[in-house]
């Protein structure tokens, strides 16, 4: 072999790609995916009630004092939306109520399973015009919990609440909306048993 011969030059060892690495990757990014859009609506509902984003009201641990202020009437209305996902007729048995504020007051929504399979739903409230938030009471809510229906089966929910005495005088009417969301049967669970209690 002379120097001006050259040796044969070896090709370079391609590394396959490891495809299961890449696989077992994106099914992690999936899942953690799938989990939060679950974890969404009560992580949702958590900051909103922390902040008052979004006109979300807060809660009352008891009847309200001071009386009722009978000079004043205030307009509820209220309307619902169904979420994609969830397989329900959900809306108010009242669309309107004349309240004082101050006076306690129970409106109740009416939800049905369309579909053929127990499903779970949770519903999200809101409130405008957005000064009137924080003014709005809630005493008891169905929004609370998720709710469990079966195959076409209907439920009557309540909420308790009443309009503060704060409430500007130039606010003459509330609007309430609640948005059903679809929910995870934990969530749905943890409600019933602290609602047993």
């Amino acid at each position: 072999m002379t120097d001006n011969e050259a040796a044969p030059r070896q090709a370079p060892i391609r590394q396959r790609p490891n495809h299961r690495r890449l696989a077992l990757g994106l099914l992690l990014v999936a899942l953690g995916f799938f989990g939060f859009g679950f974890a969404l609506v009560p992580l949702y509902n958590t900051f909103c009630h922390t902040t008052g984003l979004n006109g979300t009201t807060g809660e009352a641990t008891a009847r309200p004092v001071g009386g009722v202020d009978l000079s004043r009437t205030v307009t509820v209305e209220f309307t619902s939306t169904v979420m994609p996902g969830l397989p329900w007729k959900f809306q108010p048995t009242v669309r309107r109520l004349q309240i004082h504020p101050g006076e306690p007051a129970t409106a109740t929504y009416l939800a049905t399973n369309l579909g053929g399979e127990l499903r779970y739903g949770q519903a999200i409230m809101s409130v405008s015009p957005e000064q009137a938030a924080i003014n709005f009471k809630k005493i008891e809510c169905f929004c609370y919990h998720a709710q469990a229906l079966a195959p076409h089966q209907s439920r009557i929910m309540p909420v308790v609440f009443f309009v503060t005495r704060d409430l500007p005088k130039q606010i003459t009417t509330i609007t309430v909306s609640y948005s059903a969301f679809p929910a995870v049967q934990e969530a749905a669970s943890r409600g019933e048993n602290q609602s047993e209690r």
